[in-house]
């Protein structure tokens, strides 16, 4: 299938077969699924229905991440390419009838005046085929086929002589067939590359210890494989021994290589840069990430965005009436007006050409599959066209904190020694933090690790749940809590309290670590706001659109964080207030959530636009109407520029698809065309359309510098 008006005959016709029902199809990814009744229609009555119409039909693959065939050098692609084309029976047709139509010029240079039986041939050749093809589509449902009227139009220039007209509409419509599926097969390429980026086989490592290849699809969960410096990863897993830098580029778009170390996540189709890693598989080949985005892409491209529903609608419409329109100018002229009958009959027929509504049916679908691949190349997956073209048209963006503006994790931002020195007083402070899994704690730890200092055996430690934590090391009493618990163990010094007083102010968390009674420090803690985050913010709005964080955080944590990222902050919500605050936005203008997938779904289920940030993991994948895979707010404006050009690119389309039919329509008319320029405009405006829509596979969405 070629275009869209391709995959409107299939479903029509598999629609009109009793016991068929729920019937999905997708031009771009070649697949229809539907449920059936044998007991009523016979899968291989379902299978005759669709050749009939001209079209293959197999079994659906399976999953065609793990066993993807490697990329061919270029040699050997471009003769694949030869070979593939040679077989497409469209191309041996074309070249049939091109031969043909340089036969018959030649017959009639040298014998002038033989043009009525010299193109004969190649009409007649081509008139079989696509007229066969126009019955079986009108019989199976769908009589306003552009193979119908081109037909009717070829078989009335040769009833009225022009047979070089005649054979010159079948060859050019040949052509534009061929070209219609060489453009669809570029759209396709990016769900098979991405496909391609897994392995075909991996290094699974035995019982024993050996390594030996087996087929990638064939990896378990729990299996452990090898991963040498320069393999691509076979597998998502968890790196169980080694460490090294991933490039994650090939699937998240993220350009910079990432570290890697034990109990790391490394993404299937991601490539090991340097070190020798060991992971543990964590998901099969058929539920990878790479399998993942390719079935939610194919669900997106498949899922019909509001306009093209419109276009397909008013096409409905149109076809039949320009029809009618072809046959009142047969008509109407002669009888009325006292016009020649020959004359306007073959005007009618070329209007006939002018009424083909491929390239106006082709027009947002191409766009949507062209945007969608364009963003799940650099990581903004967005599940489906509806979902595309309403980003776009946003007006606000609200985001969550934690976990979306900010890193999800709490660092040590400041420390002041009151007593001694700062190694020390980390190490002492982390060694008592060592048995809580509190957020808190794991920064205090996280920060003397890097300074170099070792974790302290523990004796006699406890927690006092809200307040402190405590314990003794190396025969000294150790405490970490509160500002308001230290006090009750000893005063604050006065320039102590006025340091926790600003860090406080500024919507730090902060800690005093007491030493034997007397206090030795102060640690400041914040979930600090994502790096591009401030970038991401003010790229939104140089785009007009308004940011908002709704957290439940308290207003203080809320202010300075919003402050240093400069936009407005509404704090201690819960999620129903998340909801109402959601529903306000939304009544003024079209508003998208931005959150982790999790703890904010009812409000990305609630917004005209759901986005989850760090979309790899499964819930975010499911939740949300697209999911940003690098987690960084800057892809937010990216996510918008995407959708913003792929509306304007829609509208670019619809204007080459009917500007060219009202230029022709009046031409034709005139009598300044006739039928070979209408199906070379055809053809023309469909294959403009299709070039102007894989424009944005080139589209870079890059956030705003700064």
């Amino acid at each position: 299938m070629d275009c869209p008006s391709c995959a409107g005959k299939v479903e029509t016709a598999v629609s009109r077969l009793p016991g068929t029902g729920e019937i999905r199809i997708n031009f771009q990814t070649q697949i229809l699924a539907f449920r059936l009744d044998e007991a009523e229609t016979p899968r291989t009555a379902v299978e005759a229905r669709i050749r009939g119409l001209g079209y293959g039909v197999a079994p659906a693959e399976g999953p065609r991440v793990a066993g993807a065939a490697p990329p061919l050098p270029g040699e050997e692609r471009a003769e694949a390419a030869w070979r593939g084309w040679l077989r497409d029976g469209k191309v041996r047709l074309a070249l049939a009838i091109g031969a043909l139509l340089a036969l018959g010029f030649l017959a009639d240079l040298l014998r002038p005046g033989s043009e009525a039986w010299a193109y004969l041939p190649a009409a007649l050749l081509g008139l079989g085929f696509f007229g066969r093809k126009a019955i079986a589509l009108a019989r199976a449902g769908s009589p306003f086929s552009i193979e119908m009227l081109m037909s009717v139009a070829a078989a009335g220039a040769m009833l009225i002589g022009a047979t070089s007209e005649a054979a010159m509409v079948v060859f050019l419509f040949t052509v534009g067939e061929v070209l219609e599926g060489v453009a669809a097969g570029r759209a396709r390429a990016g769900i098979t590359a991405l496909a391609a980026l897994v392995p075909r086989t991996a290094l699974r490592i035995d019982e024993d210890g050996t390594a030996r290849p087996v087929p990638a699809a064939s990896l378990a969960v729990d299996d452990r494989v090898l991963v040498r410096p320069g393999d691509r990863v076979p597998a998502d897993g968890i790196v169980a021994e080694g460490e090294g830098e991933v490039d994650e580029s090939p699937v998240t778009g993220e350009s910079a290589p990432v570290f890697k170390a034990e109990g790391d996540s490394v993404l299937a189709g991601s490539v090991n840069a340097h070190g020798v890693l060991q992971l543990r598989v964590s998901r099969a080949a058929a539920d990878n990430t790479i399998a993942r985005i390719i079935r939610l892409v194919e669900e997106a491209q498949e899922a019909k965005a509001p306009t093209a529903r419109f276009i397909e609608r008013f096409a409905e419409i149109y076809t039949p009436a320009a029809v009618l329109v072809a046959a009142l100018v047969v008509v109407v002229p002669p009888l009325l007006l006292g016009g020649e009958w020959g004359t306007w009959l073959y005007r009618g027929l070329a209007l006939l050409l002018v009424a083909c509504p491929c390239a106006l049916v082709l027009s947002t679908p191409a766009a949507i599959a062209s945007g969608l691949a364009a963003g799940t190349r650099r990581g903004l997956l967005v599940k489906g066209g509806g979902a595309l073209e309403a980003i776009g048209q946003v007006r606000a963006i609200a985001f969550d904190k934690t976990g979306t503006l900010t890193g999800g994790r709490p660092r040590v931002t400041d420390v002041r020694v009151l007593r001694g020195d700062e190694r020390p007083l980390l190490g002492l402070a982390a060694s008592v933090e060592a048995g809580s899994g509190h957020p808190l704690a794991q920064a205090v730890i996280a920060r003397a690790e890097a300074e170099g200092m070792p974790l302290r055996p523990v004796r006699d430690a406890r927690a006092l749940p809200g307040r402190a934590v405590e314990g003794t090391v190396s025969g000294r009493r150790v405490v970490v809590g509160a500002p308001a618990h230290a006090a009750t163990l000893a005063p604050l010094a006065p320039d102590a309290a006025q340091t926790v007083a600003a860090w406080e102010a500024e919507g730090k968390t902060v800690v005093v670590v007491t030493v034997d009674g007397a206090h030795a420090g102060l640690l400041a803690l914040r979930d600090e706001p994502r790096a591009d985050a401030a970038a991401g913010i003010r790229a939104l709005r140089a785009l007009g659109v308004r940011p908002v964080m709704l957290t439940g955080d308290n207003p203080r944590t809320a202010a300075a964080i919003a402050a240093s990222l400069g936009l407005e902050a509404k704090a201690g919500l819960l999620p129903a207030d998340k909801l109402r605050e959601i529903g306000a936005l939304k009544a003024v203008a079209p508003v998208a959530m931005v959150g982790d997938g999790i703890n904010d779904a009812p409000a990305l289920a609630a917004a005209s636009v759901g986005i989850a940030m760090g979309g790899g993991t499964d819930v975010a994948l499911e939740t949300a109407d697209a999911a940003l895979l690098n987690g960084r707010v800057a892809d937010v404006a990216a996510l918008v520029r995407l959708s913003r050009a792929t509306l304007a690119n829609i509208r670019q389309n619809v204007a080459i698809a009917l500007g060219l039919k009202a230029v022709f329509l009046v031409t034709t008319v005139a009598g300044i065309t006739g039928l070979w320029p209408a199906v070379l405009a055809d053809t023309g405006a469909t294959v403009l359309v299709t070039l102007n829509a894989l424009r944005l596979l080139r589209h870079r969405a890059a956030p705003a510098a700064g």
